[in-house]
Formats: structure tokens, sequence, C-alpha cells
């Protein structure tokens, strides 16, 4: 939090006002408190990395609709869809009580919402203003997708050491 502020005393680029700074502490809040839940909950050091690179990417996806958009400006309803991707991993997650095999599906479901809904934009022509579209679409549909994938390979990974170790005398 501190770079904004640094930044705002040598650049006009930056501006940032006091709202600014209370969401990013709340979004910062949001996801360390997030990632420390799942540090007490186990040891396991799969389930810890597929929690933090969910986190990472919830926090990301939301930061950047917010600063600029995804699709067109953040003034886009349409990067409301994105709320939407983060909803299907929240409730899935909840559904499936944090389990690492349930959590893998919950993450594979929000990687196909993230794809869906860059496929969405691209079929309606949504942000087609932009000078970036509909590469900006595309690339960061792509990204997202590849993180919640990245996070569910790592919570399959946590369940199979969590059955196997089950599985010893």
């Amino acid at each position: 939090m501190l770079l904004p502020l640094i930044a705002m005393q040598f650049t006009d680029e930056v501006v940032w006002d006091e709202t600014d700074f209370a969401v990013i502490g709340a979004m910062l809040f949001g996801a360390c408190g997030a990632y420390e839940l799942a540090a007490r909950m186990t040891g396991n050091i799969a389930y810890r990395a597929a929690v933090g690179v969910a986190v990472v990417a919830a926090f990301i996806l939301i930061w950047i609709n917010l600063a600029v958009g995804i699709i067109g400006s953040e003034d886009q309803p349409a990067n409301l869809m994105y709320g939407g991707v983060l909803a299907v991993g929240i409730l899935g997650a909840l559904i499936v009580r944090f389990q690492p095999h349930g959590m893998a599906r919950a993450l594979a479901a929000t990687a196909l919402a993230q794809a869906l809904v860059g496929v969405i934009a691209l079929i309606a022509g949504l942000g087609s203003t932009g000078a970036n579209w509909p590469g900006a679409i595309v690339v960061l549909t792509g990204f997202f997708a590849l993180l919640w994938l990245v996070s569910a390979w790592l919570f399959r990974k946590a369940a199979r050491e969590q059955t196997s170790a089950g599985a010893a005398p």
C-alpha cells in the first residue's frame, strides 16, 4: 500500500484517494485472512499452495476489474460477470466443505466459468470499443483460467496425498 503513496509524490500518473486505499486494504486483509485460515486447516503443502494460487487469482481478478476492467473499461457493466466466476469458486468451496478432492472440481468449474465469461464477451462484442479488443479478453481469460486450473491440480495433488497418508499403516 506504500507504493501508490510514494508514487503519488513523484508523478501525476498515480492518483489514489482514501477510498482506493481503503479498498486495497480490505482486499489485502481478506486475501491474507483467507490464506491464513487455510494454513491453519492443514499442513499439506499442496493444499496451501492451491489456496495461495486461488487467492492470488481472485485478488488480481478483482483488482484489474476495479482498476481498468477486462471487458472494456472498469465502468463496463459486463465486468460484473467476473463476480459470477468468483461465486462459482466460493459456492463450490462451501458445498464441498473445503475438502481437497471437491476443491479440485470446484476450481475446475471456476476455470470453466472464467472461459465462459470470455466467450460471452467475445461473441456479444462486449468492450469492442477498446483499443485492446479482443486481445485483452483472450489473454486475460486464458491467464485466469490457467491459474484456476493450476489451483485445481494442486488440490487434486493434496487429495492424493491425503488419501495415501490415510492408507499408510
